[in-house]
């Protein structure tokens, strides 16, 4: 075993879905499985044994289920993150397993790449949250949209972009949620806004702003006036460019 995998514990009834979950965690490299139990009881039983990083979780199993085998995890205070991997579809399941703080909720039948995208976000999540000193908001939204899929960010793109504009793929540190946030303060305002200004009201620093402004105006969203004003270099603020002009003209 890799001194610095994350160790897994598996709690699911069915042996042949226990071993198809073992071989696909372990099939993404720094995850090592240290355990398999039969039913939530035993699952409590071995997090406090074994104290693994991450638990694999099914709903439905004898004894005890994952809904009442995750609150007594948390009732204890047991220090452990939870995956959902389950056939159970019904929304007040999903809402108790997310409310009692499961990082993803996997439903079965599933192919690997899903749960190998779910462990390698989970892993990502774990080596930003690890680090030392305070976030951003930036680094929060990160971490709270974690799971999001290529197919949210696509839809969180398209519903912000408002423009008869395609956007390209965002460049490696831009983020779909912080792209939406800072769209919709240049839709609020009436007038331009400079870096520093969308810096300040999204709650991102200024050079991280200037990124996505920068981003958005390539795109044809947004367009720029150049301020000449007092002592010092003109200050470059951004406008919301219109879907209905052709000519990179001003919102109405």
């Amino acid at each position: 075993m890799e001194t610095d995998s994350i160790r897994v514990l598996v709690v699911e009834d069915d042996p042949m879905v226990q071993e198809i979950n073992k071989q696909f965690i372990e099939r993404v490299p720094g995850f090592t499985v240290v355990g398999m139990a039969a039913n939530g009881a035993d699952g409590v039983w071995m997090v406090q044994e074994l104290g693994p990083d991450l638990v694999i979780m099914d709903i439905f199993m004898p004894i005890q289920d994952g809904v009442k085998a995750l609150a007594e995890l948390r009732a204890a205070g047991q220090d452990v993150d939870v995956i959902v991997v389950t056939a159970a579809k019904d929304k007040a399941t999903i809402q108790a397993m997310l409310r009692g703080g499961a990082m993803d909720y996997i439903i079965k039948p599933f192919a690997f790449d899903r749960m190998k995208k779910s462990l390698e976000t989970y892993r990502e999540f774990r080596q930003k949250i690890e680090q030392a000193g305070a976030a951003s908001q930036d680094e929060v939204d990160q971490l709270l949209f974690r799971g999001a899929s290529e197919r949210e960010e696509e839809q969180a793109r398209s519903a912000s972009a408002g423009t008869g504009s395609k956007l390209s793929p965002l460049p490696k540190g831009l983020h779909a949620v912080t792209l939406e946030q800072i769209i919709r303060q240049l839709d609020n305002e009436d007038q331009a806004l400079s870096a520093e200004d969308v810096a300040e009201r999204v709650g991102i620093a200024r050079v991280t702003a200037r990124r996505y402004l920068d981003y958005l105006e390539k795109a044809g969203m947004v367009r720029i006036d150049v301020s000449y004003g007092g002592v010092g270099r003109p200050t470059n603020r951004y406008v919301r460019v219109d879907e209905h002009e052709t000519g990179g003209g001003r919102r109405a």
